[in-house]
């Protein structure tokens, strides 16, 4: 039986000068985008006690940039399961340490595979639907399921 806290997970790191950008005081986006996939790889094999590879990244969208010295914690859910695959959620938000000022900085979407220990994929628990927040995050994952088939039709035609 998977328990709640075993569907989500939050870790901190501090922004640390070797993640800057070429001008020195942001966090350089690829290396946001390289905690994004340990944070969902992370959140998937908790949820699921397998290894887990990364299928596809919806909307990472850059909302503010982050600043070097800055603490930046990732709250990661899954949202959906289907037979092999899970969307992992993850809201992003950074604080400075000096003001406490916060900034909800990124938001994202990784479609996650369980797979065995030969690589192939293995199917995965049934997600537990408990709360209204379990049911919105679950119906905006099919969602966002639905428009990814529905792009991948499209540029399939051309």
């Amino acid at each position: 039986m998977i328990q709640k806290d075993q569907k989500s997970l939050a870790m901190t790191m501090l922004m640390t000068p070797d993640k800057a950008n070429f001008s020195g005081t942001n966090v350089n986006g690829g290396e946001i985008l390289k905690m994004l996939d340990h944070v969902a790889y992370a959140c998937a094999a908790r949820y699921t006690g397998m290894y887990a590879v990364t299928l596809s990244v919806d909307m990472v969208l850059f909302q503010n940039p982050i600043k070097i010295g800055s603490l930046v914690t990732f709250y990661a859910s899954v949202n959906y399961t289907g037979r092999t695959s899970m969307e992992i959620g993850i809201k992003v938000i950074s604080e400075d340490v000096k003001n406490r000022e916060t900034k909800h900085t990124n938001v994202c979407y990784f479609t996650m595979i369980a797979v065995d220990e030969k690589g192939d994929p293995t199917p995965v628990p049934k997600l537990p639907i408990e709360t209204e927040d379990d049911k919105r995050r679950y119906k905006d994952a099919i969602r966002r399921k639905e428009a990814r088939i529905e792009a991948k039709s499209i540029t399939h035609i051309r």
